[in-house]
């Protein structure tokens, strides 16, 4: 077998997949950069329906329900940058080290994923190279290029929780997550709860850390940006309407929240 034979069995994506990388609003002036590790829930032909049934795939084990309704919109309300990720989490999840077992899952939650059982290593590395890769290269490069042009860089990771998990009802509209980073969540935080209809979550329903995160870890931390992550009730954004409201409420924030980063740091 020649070397580009041996290139083209181990490619994952081909003819009809779309690249795994989605952008809006490149050029935006905000010093808000948005990211959406789970956006979308494309399956790579290749690997047909992973053995999954679809009602299993539209769930949230597949995507973050709503959430990409709410960073498109959010992003032109706020002319930010929005780099999104379009393949299913269930073929490789790009919030996940690549060494995580949670990485490429062979169960989610109560689901079993059949075609990611017992995969070779070169296919775990075609998934890291053609999906993985591409998405967390193009953020690097986006906070590159901004350090470079001394633009404010303010990173937040934008993702959706379900309602229920595990028989357990949970009351949070929204929660701010992070680690070591408190500058931010701390303001978003004020201002959410400063919106008496809400039920907001402090590192609910997840907090962030190294070995179960990456985007926040490698681009927000390790780069010295002040990050937030942000998660919003699926049932919250599961409409039009639903995001809409959610991209309204966060732009209108998000822009008070400028104003005093402005006063308070040199972004």
């Amino acid at each position: 077998m020649t070397l580009d034979t041996a290139e083209a069995a181990d490619q994952l994506l081909g003819e009809g997949d779309i690249a795994p990388v989605h952008e809006v609003n490149a050029e935006g002036q905000s010093p808000f950069l948005l990211t959406s590790d789970h956006y979308g829930r494309v399956l790579p032909r290749a690997l047909g329906n992973l053995g999954v049934a679809e009602s299993e795939l539209v769930r949230h084990i597949g995507w973050d329900i709503g959430i990409a309704g709410v960073a498109e919109r959010l992003a032109r309300m706020l002319d930010a940058h929005l780099i999104a990720q379009r393949y299913s989490r269930l073929v490789i999840d790009c919030n996940r080290p690549p060494a995580a077992a949670s990485s490429i899952p062979v169960i989610s939650e109560a689901t079993a994923i059949p075609r990611n059982e017992g995969i070779s290593e070169r296919e775990r590395e075609a998934r890291r190279r053609e999906i993985f890769a591409p998405y967390h290269d193009r953020i690097e490069a986006a906070i590159d290029r901004r350090l470079h042009d001394e633009r404010p860089t303010v990173l937040v990771s934008l993702h959706s929780f379900t309602p229920v998990y595990a028989g357990v009802a949970r009351p949070w509209h929204i929660g701010a997550l992070y680690n070591r980073d408190t500058v931010l969540p701390q303001l978003l935080l004020k201002h959410l709860r400063s919106e008496s209809d809400l039920v907001v979550g402090d590192n609910e329903p997840y907090a962030v850390n190294d070995l179960t995160d990456y985007t926040i870890p490698v681009h927000g931390e390790a780069r010295g940006l002040v990050n937030t992550g942000i998660e919003i009730r699926q049932d919250l954004i599961a409409d039009q309407s639903g995001q809409q409201q959610w991209a309204e409420r966060l732009a209108r924030i998000f822009a008070e929240i400028e104003m005093e980063l402005k006063a308070q740091l040199p972004i």
